[in-house]
């Protein structure tokens, strides 16, 4: 075994810096996290080429004296802690000091700080850890601080950059958290020369939430409270229809700084279960208040992981919080905005904020309360038999036929061949199933499930399950290379800095799947085709899926493709709640009992049988 020594200085210091500076994205934070510390009420923030050559934070905070400029470079050194007793109870966004000791070790850093009402600043500059002398400089109250060339004496760390491209979003990211954590500081962001946006600091969120995220998303939110047992949560969450397909826009603060928990994730979602399709996600600004003694925020050198003294108490304050909302149900914060943030705002685009309200009254009898305000009643027989017609266009009915291979003008029914032997021999089968199978379809229930007889059993058909795998299976054998539509208009979604950069580098990949995109400008990104199969209205959330599938996986090639592929069939395969004919449901039935389709993509069964045996024994025949 090698023999124990102490560490070179250097080296240490290059370790410490790896645990607190991961990336350009964590150099904003922690900066902008001092600035926020030193009563800032504006911060600037500047990058280049993501960040990896340059960086500049200025703020109009209390700055620093010329005194303390050279020690607040040294590790552990810190204004905001001065026994163990503090540890008890933090109030600061910073306190371990250990972020300007990081970042100045592995860059090349210039400071220029000035106390208010001191006639002159101070400046300092330090490569990799290494100060010169500090001198008298001429400069506003505050501190500016800039990072240049990060990592240059670590090329083992520079090495696992991504592109300039992601690690923008990354920063960007990160000065959307600190703006959104602290609505009374003025957030102006510059990447590249070129301002991306500029927060009012009014002191309130929804003006944030506006500049940042624009009308169409604030408008899909709801204001939300709840106070108890020593925890108060305020904010805002989304309305159901509003929801996401990740949880990239779900933002918590606590006690004025950014988290990550899962606790809280967990309480917010448990509070939609009843209200969301599986793979769709709530957004949120919950910004929850607790004793700093009951909260600890020294477990994670970055400093966005917490853990609650009593986590039943924090849970049950997000949970309240988000259902009296979603049962109270009134949504749009994006009409209500500052006039502050109108003079900062040019004029938006998008839709206008929706201004719907719950139905007022008590319910009909026999509704059902709805999360959002509305109430869904049970049909009478009679209603239902009056809409028993496909609602499906025939447009839509004619794709979905022969999606499963059907000829729509030389069909003849299963049922039909084995009501007429003398003509069963002379009937065309069905795509796919073997001449003779001893199959009945009944109809179909719930609007989602057919309802078929085989052998001795009933069975339950997934409609969207079973027509997904064909659409899946089709897309595969073409190669992946997917048929588009050209968009008379093009589509403009914004799924924030991080998705779009990402959308951005695959759009090699994605062309081949039939998705042509560009980018307009900001986190917009311009939707000029989509892929044929797919309807309009699911291009935004197919895209907002793909994007989830690439930011999962890191691999390449096949399966990053078929991951896309899946999403494709998906949104192309018929939806549940959509009624189709007896035909359409014997020939997707078809399919599936001749064995050609027996699981979803994404590995869920499409059918599930009963047999005579087990019916009878719920029935207690037997």
């Amino acid at each position: 075994m090698a023999r124990i020594i102490e560490l070179d200085p250097h080296v240490a210091d290059l370790i410490a810096a790896g645990e607190v500076v991961e990336r350009p994205s964590s150099v904003v934070k922690e900066l902008a996290e001092n600035a926020i510390d030193a009563g800032a009420t504006a911060i600037t923030v500047e990058i280049k080429n993501g960040g990896m050559s340059y960086i500049r934070v200025t703020d109009n905070g209390c700055g620093i004296a010329p005194e303390d400029v050279k020690t607040a470079f040294l590790r552990h050194a810190t204004s905001k802690l001065r026994s163990e007793r503090d540890l008890e109870a933090i109030g600061t966004l910073g306190f371990r000091g250990e972020a300007l000791a990081a970042i100045a070790s592995v860059s090349r850093a210039e400071i220029m700080t000035r106390l208010r009402g001191a006639d002159e600043g101070v400046a300092l500059s330090l490569e990799a850890g290494a100060a010169g002398a500090p001198s008298p400089a001429g400069c506003p109250e505050g501190t500016t601080l800039i990072v240049r060339d990060l990592f240059f004496n670590t090329p083992a760390r520079q090495k696992f950059m991504k592109t300039d491209r992601a690690e923008g979003a990354s920063v960007s990211a990160a000065v959307v958290a600190c703006a959104l954590c602290h609505p009374e500081v003025s957030v102006k962001y510059i990447k590249d020369g070129k301002e991306e946006y500029h927060t009012p600091g009014d002191g309130r969120a929804e003006s944030c939430v506006y500049t940042l995220f624009g009308r169409e998303f604030a408008g899909g939110l709801i204001s939300c409270e709840a106070a108890g047992d020593g925890v108060a949560t305020s904010g805002f969450v989304s309305t159901p229809a509003a929801a996401r397909g990740n949880r990239g826009h779900q933002y918590f603060f606590v006690n004025g700084r950014y988290v990550k928990s899962r606790l809280l994730q967990a309480a917010l979602e448990q509070a939609y279960r009843n209200s969301l399709f599986t793979g769709r996600f709530p957004a949120c600004l919950l910004y929850i208040t607790l004793g700093a003694h009951l909260v600890d925020v020294n477990v994670h050198p970055a400093k966005t992981e917490v853990k609650f003294l009593y986590e039943k108490h924090v849970f049950d304050s997000v949970y309240y919080a988000a259902l009296s909302a979603l049962e109270r149900g009134e949504s749009g914060v994006a009409p209500d905005i500052s006039e502050s943030t109108r003079a900062v705002l040019s004029a938006p685009s998008g839709t206008p904020a929706r201004d719907a309200k719950p139905a007022s009254g008590p319910p009909a009898a026999g509704s059902v309360p709805h999360a959002g305000g509305s109430f869904f009643r049970a049909m009478t027989p009679e209603e239902y038999r009056s809409t028993a017609s496909p609602v499906r266009p025939a447009a839509e009915s004619e794709a979905w036929r022969a999606s499963v291979g059907e000829a729509p003008n030389a069909y003849v029914s299963p049922t039909e061949r084995r009501g007429a032997a003398e003509r069963e021999d002379d009937a065309p089968e069905l795509p796919g199933m073997a001449r003779g199978a001893d199959y009945r379809v009944i109809g179909e229930t719930l609007n989602t499930y057919i309802v078929a007889e085989h052998g001795t059993s009933l069975w339950l058909i997934d409609k969207h399950a079973a027509h997904e795998r064909i659409h899946f299976d089709r897309l595969k054998a073409e190669g992946g290379v997917v048929m588009s539509q050209a968009l008379v208009s093009p589509l403009i979604c914004d799924y924030g800095a991080r998705d779009a950069a990402l959308l951005l580098e695959n759009t090699a990949l994605l062309a081949r799947l039939g998705f042509e995109l560009e980018s307009f400008g900001g986190n917009a990104i311009a939707v000029r085709a989509v892929p044929s199969d797919i309807d309009m209205g699911d291009a935004a959330a197919a895209i907002e899926e793909i994007c989830a599938q690439l930011r999962a996986g890191s691999v390449d090639g096949d399966e990053r493709r078929d991951a896309v592929l899946r999403t494709v069939a998906c949104k192309a395969a018929i939806k549940s709640g959509r009624r189709h004919d007896l035909r359409e449901l014997e020939a997707l039935a078809g399919r599936v009992f001749s064995g050609e389709v027996r699981y979803c993509p994404h590995g869920r069964p499409v059918a599930m049988e009963l047999t005579a045996s087990a019916l009878d024994r719920g029935f207690k025949r037997k």
